[in-house]
């Protein structure tokens, strides 16, 4: 089975009122581990890399641990890129075979942001390639991207209805209250719904994408802790939150804090036992373990995709 893109993946999510996950990957344990969860779980999938995971790994490389990872399960996968920051990343990953892309024009004025992303769209559409947009800033911190959270700005439902028919992206992602990182909300995490409820009504199936709705899952945050970490008073957007508004027409929902936050706890509680110990299968097996086990969680109760293939 070749690379998908998520057009039909969104479609069916849309109608079973279940989300697809989109996970960052940047080595061939995190790709092994997701994949695995998903292949027992029989769930569609999203992969993705974002611009730190390229300069790390290098596009090349992790297309074709994703390509190898089709191979071996026959799941329909779509490799997607996140956050590109202008249109020449885009381009870039379109060319390489990528069958979805992100243009990331939140920074920009709304008038910057539709003209780039109308560029973006209209380069991948050509070429088969989907097209994900965003308009309002996440507050938190992933890679090169940082955003305070009195910074941070709530998506207008009414000029995000106008940016998707201006701009003819496939998929929008919005600000409701989610945050990237593992990041210290000053209060109790809130989903803004009556937002997505708004702009659900005015583009009924449209596929809404949620960014930073990683939970911080308690017991990884208390291994690190354990283990020489500090992430106290760490918190994600809850689970149950996020199972909500995947009823509510979030078709994708971003997981990559999860993902570390499970790899490094695990890590770190190897060195910790086994101090003496330098290879390398010793301590990336058991942080491969703790993703699949994490992504199944992910994929049963949060994102309601399992058996959905």
């Amino acid at each position: 089975m070749p690379l998908v893109t998520t057009t039909e993946m969104f479609k069916k999510a849309h109608e079973g009122k279940y989300a697809i996950g989109a996970f960052n990957v940047n080595n061939m344990e995190i790709i092994q581990g997701i994949v695995d969860a998903a292949k027992e779980e029989q769930s569609p999938l999203i992969l993705q890399v974002s611009a730190g995971a390229r300069k790390y790994a290098k596009g090349i490389y992790l297309k074709k641990l994703v390509e190898a990872a089709i191979e071996d399960t026959d799941l329909p996968i779509a490799l997607h890129l996140d956050h590109g920051e202008d249109f020449e990343i885009c381009k870039e990953c379109i060319d390489a075979g990528f069958t979805s892309v992100m243009i990331d024009g939140s920074k920009y004025s709304f008038e910057e942001n539709v003209a780039l992303t109308k560029q973006v769209v209209e380069y991948a559409h050509a070429r088969g390639v989907v097209v994900e947009a965003e308009l309002g800033k996440l507050a938190g911190v992933e890679d090169d991207i940082s955003v305070a959270e009195e910074d941070a700005i709530y998506t207008d439902p009414d000029e995000a209805i106008e940016f998707v028919k201006r701009t003819g992206c496939d998929s929008l992602a919005i600000a409701i209250g989610t945050s990237h990182g593992a990041y210290k909300f000053k209060g109790e995490p809130k989903l803004r719904y009556d937002i997505l409820e708004k702009i659900q009504t005015a583009l009924p199936g449209y596929p809404i994408v949620l960014h930073g709705a990683s939970t911080v899952l308690p017991e990884f945050v208390e291994l690190c802790n354990k283990y020489g970490g500090d992430l106290s008073g760490a918190k994600g957007v809850p689970e149950d939150m996020l199972r909500k508004a995947a009823t509510m027409g979030v078709s994708k929902i971003n997981i990559d804090t999860d993902l570390r936050l499970a790899m490094t706890a695990k890590i770190r509680q190897h060195f910790v036992e086994n101090p003496a110990d330098f290879d390398p299968r010793k301590y990336l097996g058991p942080a491969r373990d703790a993703i699949k086990e994490m992504v199944r969680r992910k994929i049963k109760d949060v994102l309601g995709s399992d058996n959905k293939l």
